[in-house]
């Protein structure tokens, strides 16, 4: 059995702060300092350019990929880190329309997060090749998958409402019908089981500052079907993707059946050393066990908010396992009132146009944490603590 009281000794959260926000931003973990300061003093300023050999930074994009991948069911070779979630969102997208150049339509839906359906539009417009987005309600996907599908662009938990799809049923129908799909893992991984390799899904991408909890920007993933390596094709051809990247050819040849083939450009290795760090708390954790404990602070969170919170309406799935490791009320007020929590140290997130998110992070969350912010919740509502003229104003990041 994983112990959560170990992980939750290897972050570094202010006292007396409940943060349930790791789903947007995972805290700092006590070891990033040391680190990033091994990185400079003992990489970066003794060995300089020979790090890219003596501290194996080239390949670092392959091997903290192996170890991201082992936490979404990935099998070894098959994810690569770097680069940002929204360029590995297009970089999927273009691979998985290469495969299927015959058709036209790509489908999400839209409760998508915005950036995966932007980066889409761009797409299309740079391709300029007759290409249309359909965007359905959540629930009505499975039903819209046929055979004029190309791709199938999925986030598999909603990130407002925590609505999970099915990712089975929607990888099984959309091979039926010869699509495509695309997965992001964005509020999956690292907060409920996947099994990415067991799915036989095709292309998958992620970051890793949420529940991997690497840090504001850290590098983001791409997993791809290891039956695809042989044919797929980079739409992003860049240098660290070259078969031969130090023979300097003017004409790009992609990596013959391998990973490297999604890698872009030169990553940040700076930003590696603090996501290895922030790995190292996943050794001994279990998903499953990190699943039950998410289900059970959630159902906690959620029975206590609506017996203590008046004016809140739960906003996601009742079946615990129908949706992610966060839970989202709506209220009318809502910004406010999450203003309210943050100035008393409870710290959730909004988002538009009235839900309040708050992450359930069984890493470093437990009971006392739930307790302590349904007690803040039910203390702002009663006495309208909202209502204060300092939660009124939006602040640029909500």
């Amino acid at each position: 059995m994983t112990d959560f009281t170990k992980t939750r000794a290897m972050f570094d959260i202010p006292e007396g702060m409940v943060y349930l926000n790791g789903n947007s931003l995972g805290p700092m973990p006590k070891a990033a300092p040391q680190a990033m300061e091994r990185f400079l003093n003992d990489e970066w300023r003794t060995e300089l350019i020979k790090g890219w050999n003596t501290k194996n930074w080239f390949m670092q994009t392959n091997t903290l990929g192996d170890r991201v991948g082992r936490l979404i069911g990935a099998p070894a070779g098959s994810t690569v880190v770097g680069d940002t979630l929204s360029i590995r969102v297009f970089q999927a997208v273009a691979a998985g329309l290469s495969l299927v150049p015959d058709r036209k339509v790509i489908l999400s839906d839209n409760g998508n997060f915005p950036t995966d359906l932007y980066m889409v539009e761009g797409l299309m417009k740079l391709k300029n090749d007759g290409y249309e987005l359909r965007i359905p309600d959540p629930e009505a996907v499975l039903d819209q998958i046929n055979d004029d599908i190309a791709v199938v662009m999925l986030t598999e938990v909603d990130y407002r409402t925590g609505r999970r799809h099915d990712m089975q049923a929607v990888i099984e129908k959309a091979h039926r019908h010869g699509a495509v799909v695309v997965w992001d893992l964005a509020h999956s991984a690292g907060a409920i089981p996947v099994d990415v390799g067991g799915l036989d899904t095709d292309f998958a991408v992620g970051c890793t500052y949420k529940y991997f909890n690497g840090g504001p920007g850290s590098p983001a993933f791409i997993h791809v079907a290891p039956r695809l390596l042989d044919v797929v094709e980079p739409a992003l051809s860049g240098w660290y993707a070259h078969e031969a990247p130090f023979a300097f050819d003017t004409d790009f040849r992609a990596m013959p059946g391998a990973i490297e083939r999604m890698r872009i450009g030169t990553p940040s290795i700076a930003a590696f050393a603090l996501l290895e760090a922030a790995l190292d708390i996943w050794e001994d954790v279990d998903m499953a066990d990190l699943h039950r404990k998410s289900i059970e602070l959630s159902e906690l969170f959620i029975g206590e908010v609506e017996a203590r919170c008046p004016g809140v309406t739960f906003a996601g799935p009742r079946d615990p396992k129908a949706r992610g490791s966060h839970v989202s009320f709506r209220f009318e007020h809502g910004y406010a009132c999450m203003q309210a929590l943050i100035a008393q140290k409870v710290i959730g997130d909004f988002r538009a146009p009235d839900v309040m998110r708050f992450g359930i992070t069984p890493l470093f969350i437990g009971e006392d944490d739930i307790s302590k912010a349904v007690d803040a919740m039910e203390s702002i509502l009663k006495n309208e603590i909202w209502r204060e003229e300092r939660f009124q104003t939006r602040s640029k990041v909500t």
